[in-house]
């Protein structure tokens, strides 16, 4: 692992010439891009729900309780947060480490 400044800046340009590289990049991008999207549709709806509608999400779930209908939405967002964060490192653990498995072989080849 002694390898000097020219040796690592070779190696940087092997792996950012290499196709699988920016096969990597396009897909990593693409899906952190659609899990935030999803993220930012669920938050801004309960953002405009507590805006516009604050009466309703105001309504207990049934009579006599004091839970209502915004508690079990506000948790949900962010349970859903911590399920995409997995899905997101799901993906990564597999996939995507896959493919950098794969350039970094070729690399080295």
């Amino acid at each position: 692992m002694n390898e000097t400044l020219e040796q690592q800046e070779a190696i940087w340009l092997q792996i950012e010439n290499n196709p699988r590289y920016h096969e990597l990049v396009h897909k990593r991008q693409a899906f952190a891009l659609l899990l935030s999207i999803i993220m930012l549709v669920l938050y801004v709806g309960f953002i405009l729900l507590i805006a516009f509608a604050p009466g309703w999400l105001g309504t207990p779930l049934h009579a006599g309780t004091n839970v209502t209908r915004g508690i079990p939405i506000g948790v949900g967002l962010i349970v859903m947060s911590f399920v995409l964060t997995g899905v997101y490192v799901w993906r990564a653990n597999g996939e995507f480490d896959r493919l950098t498995k794969q350039i970094l072989s070729e690399v080295k080849s």
